[in-house]
């Protein structure tokens, strides 16, 4: 309970210190709005404890659309603490208490997954972003899974790479790149079934009690995975590259989770450097 407190109350510092350069950035400088959330989300990862290991590196190609699974609330903190990035969330997010709000500062694209007559105003907005240069990240699964299994990509928001190339005069290929959060450590003992659930959040877990769990345990292991980007043009159908990423993914998170060995203590965290380790 003791460790709860001291993160909640950093957690407060932080938020409040960050927040006024956050809104100084939304309201004037593009750069500093996707900076101050890389910055602030790795100071969370090293408040929580989370511990990250590349593999692979991320894509400079722009425009980019990342395509990922989706495990826990914890990828937010993971992924953005590793680059400068925005998210496609579901509309309730924007609803929640706190995290609705942080994430709304994050500049998250909000959709209504509900709403398939939405679907064009959606690509529409993730596709304005990535050609104003943000690097998108869609959880391709549409839900959260228990982190072994990778959940069928839809295709729907994929249509935004030919959304952006349509409305563009300046680019004719969008770089689409999977992604895989592989969590494979938790407080110092590798990741099998029976702690799984400590991390990943899906299903009927309450928001709360989860995160309060995580926060409690001192330590989490996660490998991500950078698969093979690739440059898309108009002629390229969305249902093939959901397909193509689906199966990047899909074998990045089962090597690391077969490899399942938690990244040494003293592995830097957040505040520090990430270790990098090369593809297989």
């Amino acid at each position: 309970m003791i460790r709860i407190i001291l993160v909640a109350l950093a957690f407060i510092v932080v938020t409040l210190l960050l927040l006024p350069l956050q809104l100084i950035g939304l309201a004037f400088e593009p750069r500093l709005q996707r900076m101050i959330p890389h910055l602030y989300h790795r100071i969370l990862c090293a408040l929580i404890g989370v511990r990250i290991r590349e593999v692979g590196r991320r894509s400079t190609g722009a425009p980019a659309l990342i395509l990922s699974n989706h495990v826990s609330w914890l990828d937010i903190c993971v992924i953005t603490a590793l680059a400068p990035v925005v998210f496609v969330a579901k509309s309730e997010v924007a609803g929640w208490p706190v995290l609705g709000w942080l994430a709304r500062l994050q500049r998250t694209i909000f959709i209504n997954r509900k709403a398939r007559h939405q679907t064009g105003a959606a690509t529409g907005e993730i596709a304005s972003r990535l050609l104003a240069g943000d690097a998108v990240v869609l959880f391709a699964e549409g839900t959260s899974s228990d982190g072994i299994h990778v959940l069928p990509f839809r295709s729907s928001l994929v249509g935004a790479v030919h959304h952006a190339l349509g409305s563009s005069t300046h680019h004719t290929h969008v770089t689409v790149q999977p992604m895989s959060v592989a969590y494979v450590g938790f407080s110092g003992v590798p990741m099998g079934r029976g702690l799984r659930e400590r991390v990943a959040w899906y299903g009927d877990a309450d928001l709360i009690p989860h995160l309060l769990n995580v926060l409690s345990s001192g330590a989490v292991d996660v490998t991500v995975s950078w698969g093979e980007a690739t440059a898309y043009d108009m002629s390229t159908d969305r249902k093939a590259i959901a397909r193509d990423a689906e199966k990047s993914v899909r074998r990045m998170t089962a090597a690391a989770l077969r490899a399942a060995a938690p990244v040494p203590s003293s592995t830097p965290a957040a505040l520090g450097q990430f270790p990098r380790a090369e593809p297989a």
